[in-house]
């Protein structure tokens, strides 16, 4: 890794963490390079401006989801049998919840980067919307033909109904109360059977 990876990694950690905490409009380009240990000359170098490493650190959070959402939705359309609803939301909401076994030092920070990243005002909120745009035609997709009685428009308002549950279990991840309380694969997996099993008839009805 050269130095200049180096400090481009380095100032993604550090925003990564500051967006998290306090969203984009909390957070400035000052905070994040006095925390990075870097100048404000090399953000500009490597992002350009303040949007530009949000979009950064939303792509490299979000394409490792996307293509692992992708790689479950290829095998169930692989399979003989018609996906089940459970099925397809297990899909969409594991590889989102999973993403906390990736790195225990950043795992939480991760996940409510994630889910805060989705609660920004729109012009922000669209960053993330386009890196996960794919996703959700992909989502939409299945759900029709699983539920062909459905309209897409119908099927995409609770979609965003489920993404909403799904931020609010990423936000709230690590604390007391919280759903999901620890990184353990084990309560991932018995999360995302809650979850599932408390949206699937939502989606049905």
């Amino acid at each position: 890794m050269t130095p200049s990876t180096d400090t481009k990694t380095q100032i993604i950690t550090v925003a990564q963490r500051l967006f998290a905490e306090q969203g984009f409009a909390g957070t400035t380009l000052r905070n994040v390079v006095s925390e990075a240990g870097v100048n404000l000359a090399a953000v500009h170098y490597h992002f350009g401006s303040k949007e530009e490493l949000f979009r950064a650190v939303v792509a490299q959070l979000a394409r490792p989801v996307v293509e692992r959402e992708l790689s479950l939705l290829a095998d169930l359309k692989a399979k003989p049998e018609v996906p089940s609803v459970e099925d397809i939301l297990t899909a969409l909401l594991k590889p989102n919840l999973e993403m906390l076994c990736q790195d225990e030092e950043t795992q939480f920070v991760r996940s409510q980067f994630m889910g805060r990243c989705r609660t920004e005002p729109k012009p922000i909120q669209s960053i993330a919307n386009e890196e996960f745009a794919a996703a959700t035609e992909a989502f939409l997709d299945v759900l029709q033909r699983v539920l062909p009685e459905q309209s897409r428009s119908h099927l995409r308002w609770k979609f965003d109904l489920v993404i909403a549950v799904l931020v609010r279990v990423q936000t709230e991840a690590g604390q007391p109360h919280a759903l999901l309380k620890s990184s353990d694969p084990s309560e991932i997996q018995a999360t995302t059977e809650q979850l599932v099993k408390f949206l699937s008839p939502g989606m049905r009805s």
